[in-house]
């Protein structure tokens, strides 16, 4: 298990998940902002209200702690979005995550990186099955999350990581690491 101040990088072909310094988001947080509040990605999102640079900050200065793991995501070098688990708890945790340009979404990019911190999560954190909460309407993540291997839950306990009216799916571990087994040989996972 890592230690909860040890900051990981996964890697997998030129694709990177970056467990960032709060200097990282700040570096990166115009970037960020701009994805979350773009017309097409911020109703999939469930916001409904614009985000300052400064809300990114504080939003990642939340998920610093021993309950999540927030990640920065980079293709080839550049900022492709970004991912975290949180509510991590009694082996249980929610993933989140997005795709900033809606030019690079559709393409199979964020099945990779959520593959990539799916393989952090169950090798490395105290978590035996995580959730997904999900916008009805994206259906784009709800396919992502079918190919992980993901199926819906309606049970009172996943309830507890969904908004009103959100689909919820989980995975459990077992599942994952049997269904990904080629791709958990190609991610390197390493304390930075």
């Amino acid at each position: 298990m890592v230690e909860a101040d040890q900051l990981i990088r996964v890697d997998w072909g030129e694709l990177a998940a970056i467990e960032p310094r709060p200097d990282e988001v700040a570096t990166h947080a115009t970037v960020l902002a701009r994805a979350y509040n773009d017309p097409h990605n911020a109703p999939l999102l469930g916001h409904t209200q614009l985000l300052t640079e400064q809300d990114v900050r504080e939003v990642y200065e939340s998920l610093f702690d021993r309950t999540a793991r927030p990640f920065l995501l980079f293709e080839a070098g550049e900022l492709a979005g970004d991912g975290d688990i949180r509510s991590i708890e009694d082996g249980a945790g929610e993933f989140a995550f997005l795709i900033a340009a809606p030019s690079a979404q559709g393409k199979g990019l964020g099945t990779r990186f959520a593959t990539m911190i799916h393989a952090f999560a169950f090798t490395h954190l105290p978590v035996e099955r995580l959730y997904a909460s999900i916008v009805p309407e994206n259906t784009a993540s709800r396919r992502v999350f079918e190919k992980l291997g993901y199926r819906v839950d309606d049970s009172p306990p996943a309830r507890d990581f969904a908004d009103e009216g959100d689909v919820v799916m989980v995975i459990d571990k077992a599942s994952f690491l049997a269904r990904h087994a080629a791709a958990m040989a190609q991610i390197r996972i390493a304390v930075r």
